[in-house]
């Protein structure tokens, strides 16, 4: 990685980890910041959020995640409210500031992504951070806000009518979205398939992300960034050029999501739109 003191998050494959998760934020920092106050209420995929919305929902998830690292018991608190309001606590956190002026907002998520980036660089090896799924390590969650963060900016773009250039931070998007496999079926109740996945993604450069084992009967194949906007349901899969090997493989596309949380609607395919 770039930042000295930073070997606490390398439980992930990839390296630069706190780099990537930086640049992601940048790019998305570079369409918002030139906006105009009227830009910010751009109304974007997501039902009823604006642009403002979707930057203060990354501002409030940023703060929920330096909490739970700093404060793990401050965050049960928070987080037991959340789960007694599963249905709008997240909606209600992006309208709240969203009521903030652009400016201000723009500068409150500069400045937490800024603090829970050292606080990820400083965080000791193997410790573990309570959050709305399972506990996660530092890696894991580094991994979470640059997959929010893509995802959310992938609204602002749609929004925008701005076609972002992938780029191999993906590969940590679809990390998440392969690792979080047995959650889209516990969240939903149901129990995950026992034998693992193969899943074979090709990345921006042509080069192919490969994941579980080479044998697998159940089989996932396609472009990475079609894999990264189904887990994050950023798309309909029959929008996407995934493919699917086996009936459970099949069945986990329909319901795959890389966060944490209760099961997303996802997205109407195009045609029903």
């Amino acid at each position: 990685m770039s930042d000295s003191g930073s070997a606490a998050v390398h439980d992930d494959p990839h390296s630069d980890l706190l780099g990537d998760l930086r640049g992601e934020s940048e790019e998305l920092d570079r369409l918002v910041a030139p906006l105009e106050p009227g830009g910010w209420l751009l109304a974007t995929p997501s039902p009823g959020w604006s642009l403002a919305h979707q930057i203060a929902h990354l501002t409030w998830t940023d703060s929920a995640a330096l909490l739970a690292m700093t404060d793990p018991g401050a965050f049960a608190a928070a987080s037991d409210e959340a789960r007694a309001a599963p249905g709008t606590f997240v909606d209600e956190g992006a309208a709240a500031g969203a009521l903030l002026p652009p400016a201000e907002l723009l500068a409150r998520w500069r400045d937490g992504r800024a603090r829970l980036h050292r606080a990820l660089r400083e965080a000791p090896p193997g410790a573990r951070f309570p959050w709305y799924g399972p506990p996660m390590s530092a890696a894991s969650m580094a991994t979470a806000r640059l997959m929010e963060t893509w995802a959310h900016g992938q609204d602002i773009a749609d929004a925008l009518g701005v076609r972002r250039e992938p780029t191999a931070r993906l590969r940590h998007v679809a990390w998440i979205g392969v690792r979080a496999r047995d959650y889209a079926y516990l969240v939903r109740g149901a129990r995950p398939p026992a034998e693992p996945f193969r899943v074979e993604l090709t990345g921006p450069g042509g080069e192919v992300w490969t994941y579980g084992p080479e044998d697998a009967v159940q089989r996932v194949t396609g472009p990475a960034l079609d894999f990264c906007l189904l887990v994050t349901q950023r798309a309909h899969r029959a929008d996407l050029a995934v493919r699917a090997e086996g009936a459970d493989a099949d069945a986990w596309l329909d319901i795959a999501q890389a966060f944490a949380g209760p099961a997303g609607p996802g997205r109407a395919p195009k045609g029903a739109r």
